[in-house]
């Protein structure tokens, strides 16, 4: 069902050292900011030969990414993203054997336009994943 992992996100407390470190000190290329008011963030994409690596700021308080820096304040590895080929034949199967879907479980378009759902991370060996229309 998973395709190719899209990428990994990363919650940082400032995007723009975070972005000069990739860029500058790791010699990747970057993305210009891409804000995301309906998920509270502003991300940076880190672009990779086989892969992506997100760059997540919250852009507020009520941010989840603001919740996940409050319990870890030095950032880190937020969630990974897989694409499938069909994210409503995805929810559905995934739901059918017990996974959590987030939210409404209404796909919501994503930071690449597209629709992306996340899944519960207590069902996934306690990883937040989120689930990217190809």
């Amino acid at each position: 069902m998973i395709g190719r992992l899209n990428h990994v996100a990363i919650a940082v407390k400032d995007l723009t050292a975070s972005t000069a470190l990739y860029r500058d000190t790791l010699g990747a290329r970057v993305s210009q900011p891409l804000p995301q008011p309906e998920h509270g963030v502003t991300v940076v994409f880190v672009e990779l030969p086989n892969t992506k690596i997100e760059l997540l700021e919250p852009t507020g308080p009520d941010s989840p990414v603001a919740r996940f820096l409050e319990r870890n304040p030095d950032g880190g590895i937020h969630h990974i993203c897989y694409e499938v080929d069909d994210i409503l034949a995805a929810r559905d199967r995934l739901k059918a054997t017990g996974a959590r879907v987030l939210g409404s479980g209404e796909p919501r378009i994503g930071a690449h336009g597209k629709p992306v759902l996340f899944l519960h991370p207590k069902d996934f060996c306690g990883t937040l994943v989120e689930l990217e229309q190809a």
